[in-house]
This record gives C-alpha cells, structure tokens and sequence, in this order.
C-alpha cells in the first residue's frame, strides 16, 4: 500500500469506541440541547411578558405529554453535562486522569444525571 492510498487524517473507522469517547460525544451533544432549550425559556419568558393568552399557549405546549418528554430530556442533559463539566474541571486540576478513574467517574456522572434527574421530577410530581 503506498503511502497516498492512506487516510491523511484519522477517522472513525480506524478508532474502536471507549466509554469516555462516547460521554465526550455526548457531553457536546447535550451542550447543544441545552442551547435549544434555552429557545424554550425564552419562548417562555416571552409569553410571560406578552399577557395570559401567550402564556395559555405555551402552557398548553408544556402540558402536553411531549411537552414533558421534552421537559425530562433538557432536565437530564441539563445535570449531565452539569455533572461531565465538574470532571472536566478536575480534569483540569490533574486528577482522576487514569483510565480507571476516568472510566469510573464516567459512570459518577451517568448515576449522578440519571438519579438526580428522577429524583428532581419525583419531586416536581409531587407538587
């Protein structure tokens, strides 16, 4: 195989998939979604200010149960990326940075986004 048949630059077909690569992947996805979400609370904040029947119409759109499907996933990508951004920070600072550690701090955050997040709208239910 001569050298100009190769890849110029590494692709995804050459890596094999690790946890960290996925939460890394995922950690910019939800930072997107969290970008999205802040159209809705804007949208929000909006009607808030435009009267009641604005309000009664984003009201409705929350209501709804894909309102709320939509609601549980930005409160899920909100305390993912919140939790993966404290490890990045430690990171950071030197530590936790061995694959063991990092493969273990990776399920702290995938527990912490996940329990945290069933526990938050437990509590919002209850209200």
């Amino acid at each position: 195989m001569s050298e100009l048949d190769r890849p110029l630059s590494p692709h995804l077909q050459i890596y094999r998939w690790h946890f960290t690569m996925a939460l890394s992947i995922l950690h910019r996805a939800t930072g997107l979604a969290l970008a999205a979400g802040l159209l809705l609370l804007t949208w929000w904040l909006t009607a808030l200010a435009h009267g009641p029947e604005a309000f009664a119409t984003v009201r409705a759109a929350i209501d709804h149960p894909l309102g709320g499907i939509v609601l549980f996933g930005f409160t899920l990508a909100l305390l993912y990326h919140l939790a993966n951004g404290v490890r990045h920070l430690l990171w950071d600072l030197g530590y936790g940075l061995g694959k063991e550690e990092a493969f273990r701090s990776g399920l702290v955050v995938l527990g912490f986004a996940g329990l945290g997040t069933l526990l938050l709208w437990l509590v919002i239910l209850a209200f």
